[in-house]
């Protein structure tokens, strides 16, 4: 349903999955697990995979911190979008990217559900994306001692409204790692 003309494609994005992200994220290495047998299911359908990376005071580019965990790893010619904001579109060429690939849909992974997923799904849909979450495929950290929810609840909510977001022309949604469909790749 995309308002981006010409754009009938979809991408599976990875995003920060990264060792200084996810050291103690929530059910970790479910959702490495879930995101990995997306991943290898998306390039057997010839998915167009894009990888986010954040990078800031916390994670500098090249340190063990930024890596993309050991568990995943990019194959040559797939997207890394490099940033240093929570929109992983905000002063990136994603957007550019996605163009390029007839992308008009997006099913998001990765970490973390309240900062980057969060946003990421937001800059998609104001963009005129389509954008799909994986409910079982994201994940955060504890930050209770700041006054947020348990990870489990920040997951189980952010599924919960995603899965009715709606804007003229758009969806949003939420599917489980085992729904998601990528035969219905318009574009392949």
């Amino acid at each position: 349903m995309t308002t981006l003309a010409n754009r009938p494609n979809t991408a599976l994005i990875v995003i920060d999955l990264q060792n200084g992200v996810v050291a103690g994220a929530y059910r970790r290495q479910e959702v490495l697990r879930a995101v990995n047998v997306l991943v290898e299911r998306a390039r057997r359908a010839n998915l167009p995979l894009v990888w986010v990376r954040h990078c800031d005071e916390e994670l500098v580019a090249g340190s063990d911190a930024w890596q993309i965990v050991d568990e995943l790893s990019p194959a040559p010619g797939e997207a890394i979008i490099e940033k240093s904001y929570r929109d992983a579109f905000e002063s990136t060429d994603l957007e550019q990217v996605l163009s390029t690939l007839g992308v008009g849909k997006l099913i998001v992974t990765g970490a973390q559900t309240d900062m980057c997923i969060r946003s990421t799904l937001h800059g998609a849909l104001a963009r005129g994306y389509d954008a799909t979450l994986v409910g079982d495929a994201h994940t955060t950290v504890d930050s209770t001692p700041w006054g947020a929810p348990p990870p489990q609840s920040v997951i189980a909510h952010t599924n919960f409204y995603w899965s009715n977001q709606r804007a003229p022309g758009r969806v949003g949604g939420v599917v489980g790692s085992n729904e998601v469909d990528f035969a219905l790749n318009a574009g392949s």
